[in-house]
């Protein structure tokens, strides 16, 4: 048999070996969960399933209310000339976003700045909603972010961009929204980098330990970055198929040069004439 069919065969075996050292215990997620476990995580949880508001948000604020007179003034609309030049204008129905500054306020028509860096989108809400209840009867706020999103990355069927949406994120809807991991990806230590306070954070999360619903880092924040590392599985498998092409490539370089010296040969053979017999 052929020695580079040989060398190949023994590297096809050697990633079926190590294939199946992936048991199905590191493939479970969230192995130990149980109705007890349940009832204990249930007890530790606290009010941090939203993400924080940061400098650098951008945030729509909508005021509402039955006079919607009252609150219009409080709403910022987008405002267009109908043409260049004219004095003419027209409101849109459109609302301009506002951005949290560097010390952490936002500046809303009439009612100035607010303080909004660190709290929750419920808490800027409330914060709100009683500066204007001074001067409207019962009004309504609703505060979004927008293009809040986190990152995945690695070992993922679908890696990119998951939004926020309304501010409350798990790190295991985040990996769904990803089409969940490869075969290759280690559940046991998925990387999380957080920006915090302009400083950077790092945490390794098992996915099969059911301590994960307790962690800081399940609930995810606007701009986390989340990387499954590829398991040896993966590993083996690229350093065979580079090995392989390397081999490959070796190969038809090799037959290029022997075609190329062959065909030299046959074309000086053809080329020189035998010498002629003198009569």
């Amino acid at each position: 048999m052929n020695k580079s069919i040989q060398h190949f065969l023994l590297l096809s075996l050697v990633a079926l070996s190590a294939a199946s050292c992936v048991t199905q215990k590191k493939m479970t997620y969230l192995r130990d969960a149980s109705p007890e476990i349940a009832d204990s995580i249930n007890k530790k949880f606290d009010a941090q399933s939203e993400t924080v508001i940061r400098s650098g948000d951008a945030l729509t604020i909508v005021v509402s209310a039955l006079d919607k007179e009252a609150v219009a003034p409080f709403n910022l609309y987008t405002v267009n000339q109908s043409s260049p030049g004219s004095a003419q204008i027209q409101t849109t129905s459109s609302l301009q976003y506002y951005i949290v500054d560097e010390d952490g306020y936002v500046e809303m028509p009439i009612l100035g700045k607010i303080f909004v860096a660190g709290k929750k989108r419920v808490e800027v809400e409330q914060t709100i909603r009683e500066q204007l209840e001074r001067q409207v009867l019962n009004p309504m706020v609703k505060v979004n972010l927008i293009g809040a999103k986190v990152s995945v990355l690695g070992e993922v069927k679908q890696p990119g961009y998951v939004s926020l949406g309304r501010g409350r994120l798990t790190i295991l809807e985040a990996l769904a929204a990803a089409g969940d991991l490869t075969p290759y990806g280690r559940r046991e230590n998925v990387l999380l980098t957080r920006e915090v306070d302009g400083k950077l954070e790092f945490a390794r999360l098992d996915l099969g330990d059911v301590n994960l619903y307790t962690s800081p880092y399940y609930y995810l924040q606007q701009n986390d970055v989340i990387y499954v590392s590829p398991n040896k599985v993966r590993v083996v498998n690229s350093a065979n198929v580079g090995l392989w092409l390397s081999m490959v490539s070796t190969v038809a370089s090799a037959a290029t040069v022997i075609v190329t010296v062959v065909s030299l040969t046959k074309s000086n053979n053809n080329t020189t004439e035998p010498p002629q017999n003198p009569e």
